[in-house]
């Protein structure tokens, strides 16, 4: 299906992008993209008002991170679909209309994948194997491999992105995104795409802190998505824990000492982890009968119900 881009809205979140930002617009004007906005993160730069004068729509956000930036955004949108990327310069305008074409053949939401063709120094070592790890640990919360799901380079039609109950409000937010997109049993595509060096700005990411931040969203949000896993994983660690108190008791019961204190813990410990895993698969029974239930309404609701 051909791409009508007077449908779509190029959504730009911002923050001291004053080196990129006029030009990443001035692409996207000169490739026939009319409607550009751009979310500002309350630069210290001239970052608003270059993005004003090149053309976009400029908004202030309210509140700060990139998570709020999306969220603050979803209310601005009234365009079909929208084209996401960063303001720094790293994406190519021109790999819109790859991103794009999912959507118009029947997807609902494309990420872009930048692991397998970024520009020397784009990716430091620590970076890229961060990233493999954490798709990795992402297919096993959330039983879907996606490839590269912290790519800021994304597209959504309208009535995927405003299903999704977004919370996160820093780099965690192309998680839940994800996580929201699974969760929904939205359609989703990869479309391999470039990466390049950042020309003149410094990065907000802190690979170890926002890291750590957004595995521990990775798991947080399978409480819902994947409460198996989640409640399963807790069950685990803590029978584990009772599994070697109670081989501590039975190495010193045969040398005549007893503990009878700790053989109680263990006791314990391993039944509470049985519990919480049994927890997890009556849970996980219920997310998927609500599935099935969402799935058999989203069938049976009339294509274009009456007014």
């Amino acid at each position: 299906m051909e791409i009508n881009k007077d449908e779509v809205c190029i959504f730009i979140p911002t923050l001291n992008e004053g080196p990129t930002i006029g030009g990443l617009i001035g692409t996207f004007k000169e490739n026939g993209f009319k409607h550009i906005l751009v979310i500002d993160g309350k630069s210290s730069d001239n970052t608003a008002e270059i993005a004003e004068y090149a053309g976009a729509t400029v908004i202030i956000q309210d509140s700060k991170g990139k998570g709020n930036a999306i969220i603050e955004a979803i209310e601005y949108f009234d365009l079909p679909y929208i084209l996401m990327l960063d303001g720094d310069g790293t994406y190519l305008p021109e790999e819109a209309e790859n991103m794009l074409k999912p959507l118009f053949d029947g997807s609902q939401h494309v990420i872009g994948n930048r692991l397998n063709n970024f520009e020397k120094g784009a990716l430091s070592t620590l970076n890229l194997y961060g990233n493999q790890v954490i798709n990795y640990l992402f297919k096993v919360a959330h039983g879907t491999y996606l490839s590269d799901i912290l790519s800021g380079y994304r597209a959504f039609d309208i009535e995927s992105i405003k299903r999704m109950k977004l919370k996160e409000a820093g780099f965690e937010i192309e998680t839940e995104m994800a996580v929201e997109a699974v969760r929904n049993g939205q359609k989703i595509s990869v479309v391999e795409i470039s990466y390049l060096k950042r020309p003149g700005t410094e990065t907000k990411l802190h690979p170890f802190k926002d890291g750590a931040k957004i595995i521990s969203t990775i798991f947080k949000l399978a409480r819902v998505s994947n409460p198996i896993f989640y409640f399963g994983f807790i069950g685990f660690i803590i029978a584990v824990f009772g599994v070697l108190i109670g081989i501590y008791v039975v190495i010193d019961w045969f040398s005549s000492i007893t503990h009878t204190e700790l053989a109680i813990l263990t006791v314990l410990l391993i039944v509470m982890g049985f519990q919480i895993f049994m927890f997890g698969v009556i849970a996980d029974m219920l997310v998927s009968f609500n599935r099935e239930m969402r799935d058999e309404i989203q069938r049976l609701r009339p294509p274009n119900p009456p007014i």
